[in-house]
């Protein structure tokens, strides 16, 4: 166990050292920001003095090189727009986003857990119809579509909560119900199937034949060995979260990283976008990493190579 925590560990190395060649060449090729730094009546002399005084003059290898060299201390430069170093600006909007991922996430299972248990043990009936569309619909459902009908419906029309904004449980109720919705439907999906072949199990049969009652067989045998599929697409739909906060968070004014990302974007603050793509990375690889310990966890047969 502890070696192939070493291995995973020492795999994220490479991995996070493409990631920084990907954001980095993105950025590059998105353009010069020194215009949007300066100016419209800027002279050519003070426009070339900042770019060298931000080495951006240099060819694409020196700046990444110097860029992967200040990352490894921590330093992903200095935000123009902000005027402070760009990680803690990032790591500042960091919690607001855990609180709607760790909502949304409630949110999801909340709603993924029953009806793909009851989509199973009800299969083919017209329940399981009706839960099996609703699954498609929550998945087809754009997030800032949805977003944008409970704005309408629920804060507007009937003003149960506020439209935008944080500082509240009522601010956190409808950003993650959107959110959540989709990886719900996802995860409904996938612990129904995942439910249907361990109810075809014979351990399951079994059980039944001796006459365990059916909440037992149920919850106790099939539902516990069919989880290992469910916390897959769970710790995968983190992920999902990070990146449909992007639109969440700008629909509901919610103050994470989504609102961070696409204000810096739009601004070519360089600095906050590189730091803003690394960590959620960072992030996405850890809850993978998490995802597989659990495995182990959940069912000791599996053994790490």
């Amino acid at each position: 166990m502890r070696k192939y925590l070493l291995w995973r560990v020492l795999q994220i190395i490479p991995v996070l050292f493409l990631i920084s060649i990907f954001v980095f060449a993105l950025l590059y090729l998105a353009g010069d920001p020194v215009a949007l730094m300066l100016p419209e009546d800027a002279t050519q002399e003070q426009v070339d003095a900042l770019r060298e005084s931000l080495g951006l003059d240099q060819p694409f290898y020196i700046q990444y090189l110097s860029f992967v060299g200040d990352m490894i201390q921590g330093n992903f430069g200095y935000s123009y727009r902000y005027s402070q170093p760009a990680l803690p600006i990032v790591l500042e909007r960091l919690p607001a986003t855990f609180e709607l991922a760790f909502a949304s996430m409630i949110v999801a299972v909340l709603i993924a857990v029953p009806l793909g248990i009851l989509s199973a043990t009800k299969r083919n009936t017209a329940l399981d119809v009706f839960i099996s569309g609703a699954s498609v619909l929550g998945k087809a459902m754009p997030n800032f579509w949805l977003g944008i009908m409970l704005i309408l419906m629920l804060a507007i029309t009937y003003p149960f909560f506020p439209v935008s904004g944080s500082g509240s449980v009522a601010h956190l109720i409808l950003p993650a119900i959107t959110l959540g919705t989709g990886c719900a439907a996802e995860m409904t999906r996938v612990l129904r199937s995942s439910m249907l072949e361990t109810l075809n199990q014979d351990y399951v049969r079994t059980a039944v034949s001796k006459g365990v009652k059916n909440f037992f067989v149920v919850y106790k045998h099939a539902f516990r060995n069919a989880l290992i599929p469910f916390i897959t697409i769970t710790f995968l739909q983190v992920s999902t979260l990070v990146s449909g906060a992007l639109i969440t968070e700008v629909v509901f004014s919610w103050p994470g990283l989504g609102q961070l990302l696409i204000q810096a974007i739009n601004g070519r603050d360089m600095a906050v976008v590189q730091a803003t793509v690394f960590i959620v990375a960072f992030i996405v690889i850890v809850v993978n990493l998490m995802a597989d310990v659990l495995y182990r966890v959940l069912d000791p047969r599996i053994q790490f190579d």
